[in-house]
């Protein structure tokens, strides 16, 4: 029998926020299994059984708690130690076949847990586990009036049909992950966090366990803020040796609140903090901030305790923040939380915050403050015990408050879960994220090209590129961006005009704007005509335009208006340098007034330089400001590659229908078994099998022996030919030697043979394959990331991947878009659309493998590392050929080769 799958163990959010724990069932769940059907309702038994069922017997006992992980499996959903749901599948031999193979599934669910979500994610899992194990369809009898189970199956988000017969309705569908049942897992993972986070950031009552009278305490600046901001619910200070906090009543434990909480902040000593959340779980508290320090941060001991937290926090169904933050807060007028220790409440306003450390966190909202950036709400995650960006992500998503999502982050918890959701959030909000961790200390040593040129960071800015997230460097260059995007609307396009009162700042803001590919176009006549009726003589009208430095507030008026009504631009940056020390304020104001006199919806920033007078009052009339040229340009081009990525199609994952996935699990199945549980390379003949077997054409090759066999092999190829070392260890040949090009002849041929497999001592034979020239040389391949999956790699060969490192990553799975992408991405991508009049390439084609490349990867899990290289790209509509390739793989854990049928993919 297969091992117990534990990877199929994890924690669930029911619709109203609650938390369960879902696994599969074993042996030893009979006890638990015989409390569980005692405590259902009669009507739950029948509508199950289809008959009145007292007690189950020892031998169904013993029959529903032993699954072979294969063809029969079950989940439990476990609340408080306690069995509250089943779902089970068994798979029907008689109606299993080559194409379907046909499972009856079946749900029972403890009256209590009714209509909160169990049956809708246990369904999930039996269908994710299904796939895994070739199961494509699933059947379930259900009685006429369950009302409750045919509705779980209609908004499954699977194609059902059903059958009435006698009084007994037959439901059966397939389980493939369409689109549909793809949105409705969304949409159920959306409600579930999002009722788990109301009581956070939208608390009815708060309790602060750890309030103190002094103020110089982090429970009594917290306590404090609570009161100052006027908290819009009940405030409970917790404090077993004081009766009065701030004139407020406090209580000895939270139980002894006379009323109901929703929130607990907890500033205790960390060895406190586990008995307090068991009172908080008694309490019925729906959501514990844990601002103590002393856990995970600390070490392995540290770490231990802080997993004690969770398993209370998820035994009792609270939501954790921390432990080791700072806090939350919310400034909507309902709610005013000021739930952080800090000395800063920021400006109401439409930017969400969160941030992994606590002290970047108070520094964030000082900034902000200063900034005039508005916060709807912020949270201090802290340790990440629990909430994470994640589900931040999903509140904020349709939260009315929130048009701006930044994020500081350390580190990802789930960055595939993470990019499924920022790719989708990013379609209607801007996220804009500051990640430390730019060093080549996270590159790691590999094997191939592919796997050398990816590291950590390299992950994350293609993570990051896929989903639409704008990356900044700095905190500095977040809270420019953020400053743009939560106050002005996206720039339609690339063309910029600059109006400024001196010739210097507008040509250090043209350098950067070209730097950057945003556009400076030149005005027509007839604009510049316009613009010059109202400046001196001595004025340039082009763009830039010059107003010399004793322009006023009326030519910045005049001019700005002139601007913003043109259809010949998309953004407007003023630039203002004081050359008296009278004005000044006039002129600033004028460009306000210009702006909100304008209906044309242009994006428009400030550069002052120097002070200026009334900074305040354009910043508070949505216009941001900077202090430098360089700061403005760098904003706006984050802006305007996040509008054309928004704007383009979101793309489509390819389906092949030539590709031969039983021959290639085949081959994979045998390289497995032979490296066991070390990594592997297929030798020459399995790589060109399996590439075969998705459609990727390679150069004609036969691996030979001995001399006489390479001389036969390369008359019958009838041309020139290639030799190659083979060697079960060799990766680089070409770097010992062990490559001949352009052999012709059979002495050359011989000759050839035996020089190359004279290089290494573990030399079998060679490859010989068919000389290809011509055409341009790229690489395509994939490295396997730890915390990301699979990264496929594409760029140009020779010195542009070499010594240029000129290559484009994506994270597997690949849409044709993020192929395309992936194309015009380098920066030698010119090379293969016919630069300077030179012969292009086929790029149909090459977008074709790439996507075939991850087709590969995603159906088969067991490939670590690939590299095709090079791959000839020939002339426009004449395709691709691989010359070379290396492709390594391990055994899976979970993924039982012998019996597979069908993996459609990798669990995300």
């Amino acid at each position: 029998m297969p091992a117990y799958p534990k990877q199929f163990e994890f924690d669930a959010l029911l619709n109203d926020g609650l938390s369960i724990h879902l696994r599969p069932i074993r042996p030893d769940d009979i006890d638990a299994l015989a409390m569980f059907h005692q405590r259902l309702d009669p009507q739950s038994i029948y509508n199950r059984f289809f008959s009145q069922k007292t007690d189950l017997s020892p031998e169904e006992l013993r029959h529903f708690t032993s699954v072979d992980f294969e063809d029969r499996m079950a989940f439990v959903a476990i609340h408080e130690e306690e069995i509250v749901a089943v779902g089970r599948y068994d798979v029907i031999p008689e109606r299993t076949g080559d194409e379907v193979k046909l499972a009856e599934v079946a749900f029972l669910v403890r009256d209590d847990f009714q209509g909160r979500g169990v049956g809708s994610r246990l369904l999930q899992h039996l269908a994710v586990y299904g796939r895994l194990k070739g199961v494509t369809d699933f059947e379930a009898y259900v009685l006429a009036d369950n009302t409750k189970m045919l509705r779980l199956f209609r908004k499954s988000g699977y194609k059902v049909t059903s059958k009435l017969d006698t009084g007994v309705f037959r439901v059966e569908y397939s389980i493939a992950h369409s689109l549909e049942a793809r949105e409705t897992e969304w949409v159920h993972e959306k409600r579930a966090v999002s009722a788990s986070i109301l009581p956070l950031l939208h608390p009815s009552s708060v309790a602060v366990i750890g309030a103190s009278r002094d103020d110089s305490s982090i429970g009594g600046r917290l306590f404090r803020n609570l009161l100052v901001t006027s908290f819009a619910g009940p405030l409970y200070p917790i404090n077993p040796s004081a009766e009065y906090v701030h004139s407020v009543n406090a209580y000895p434990t939270v139980r002894d609140v006379p009323g109901p909480v929703d929130l607990a902040f907890i500033t205790v000593p960390a060895a406190a903090v586990l008995g307090v959340l068991e009172d908080c779980g008694e309490k019925g508290v729906k959501a514990v901030v844990v601002i103590s320090a002393g856990f995970a941060e600390g070490g392995p001991g540290g770490a231990a305790m802080e997993a004690d937290l969770l398993a209370v926090c998820r035994r009792y169904g609270m939501r954790l923040v921390g432990p080791n933050c700072m806090g939350v807060l919310n400034t909507d007028s309902t709610v005013m939380l000021d739930g952080q220790f800090g000395p800063t409440f920021p400006p109401r306003g439409n930017v969400a915050m969160s941030s992994q450390s606590g002290a970047l966190g108070l520094a964030i909202l000082e900034q902000a403050t200063d900034l005039h950036i508005g916060i709807s709400s912020f949270v201090s995650l802290g340790n990440r015990a629990d909430l994470s960006p994640d589900d931040l992500l999903l509140f904020w998503e349709d939260d009315p408050m929130s048009d701006v999502i930044v994020l500081y982050m350390e580190s990802f918890g789930n960055p595939r879960r993470f990019g499924r959701l920022a790719r989708r959030v990013s379609r209607e909000k801007p996220i804009v994220v500051v990640k430390s961790g730019r060093t080549k200390a996270g590159a790691r040593a590999a094997a191939s090209h592919t796997g050398s040129l990816a590291s950590l960071d390299v992950a994350a800015d293609a993570l990051f590129r896929q989903s639409g997230v704008i990356r900044t460097d700095t905190l500095h260059e977040l809270f420019d961006v953020t400053a743009l995007l939560a106050n002005q609307p996206l720039p339609a396009g690339r063309r910029v005009a600059l109006l400024s009162n001196a010739g210097g700042p507008a040509i250090l803001v043209a350098d950067a704007l070209e730097s950057l590919d945003l556009q400076l176009p030149v005005f027509s006549d007839e604009l510049r005509s316009k613009l010059q009726s109202h400046l001196q003589p001595a004025a340039s009208t082009g763009n830039p335009v010059d107003m010399v430095a004793s322009a006023g507030a009326d030519q910045y008026h005049k001019c700005l208006s002139l601007l913003l009504e043109t259809d010949e631009v998309d953004t407007v940056i003023v630039i203002f340098i004081p050359t008296t020390a009278e004005g000044n304020e006039e002129i600033v104001l004028s460009i306000r007034d210009a702006v909100e006199e304008s209906q044309s919806g242009k994006t428009v920033l400030a550069v002052f330089m120097g002070s200026a007078e009334a900074t305040d009052e354009i910043t508070k009339a949505k216009i941001p400001v900077y202090p430098y040229p360089e700061s403005a340009t760098r904003a706006l081009a984050a802006a305007v590659r996040y509008r054309e990525w928004r704007d383009r199609p979101e793309g489509d994952f390819v389906e092949f229908a030539d590709v031969d996935r039983p021959d290639a699990e085949l081959v994979l199945r045998n390289a497995v078994a032979r490296g066991g549980d070390e990594p592997v390379w297929l030798d020459a003949t399995e790589v060109d099998r399996l590439l075969r077997a998705y459609g990727i054409r390679g150069a004609i090759s036969r691996i030979v022996r001995t001399e006489d066999e390479a001389v036969e092999a390369a008359a019958a190829m009838a041309g020139p030919v290639v030799l190659k070392v083979s060697s079960p260890t060799l990766v680089h040949k070409s770097d010992v030697g062990g490559v001949a090009l352009d052999v012709s002849g059979e002495e050359a041929v011989r000759a050839a043979f035996r020089q190359v497999t004279s290089v290494v001592d573990d030399a079998d034979g060679a490859l010989i394959q068919e000389y290809l020239s011509g055409g341009h040389e790229v690489i395509v391949g994939m490295s396997e990331d730890s915390l990301f999956g699979p990264l496929i790699v594409f760029g140009l060969g020779g010195i542009f991947v070499e010594l240029m490192k000129d290559v484009s990553f994506r994270i597997n799975p690949l849409t044709d878009t993020d192929a395309q992408d992936m194309l015009s991405e380098v920066r030698s991508a010119e090379l293969l659309t016919g630069y300077r009049g030179a012969d292009g390439g086929d790029t149909e084609a090459l977008q074709d493998l790439i996507l075939r490349v991850s087709a590969l990867v995603e159906h088969n899990p067991e490939i670590v590392e690939m590299d095709l290289n090079p791959v000839k790209v020939f002339a426009p509509g004449e395709g691709v050929a691989v010359v070379d390739a290396r492709v390594r793989v391990r055994r899976v854990p979970g993924f039982l080769l012998p019996s597979r049928k069908d993996i459609p993919g990798r669990l995300v």
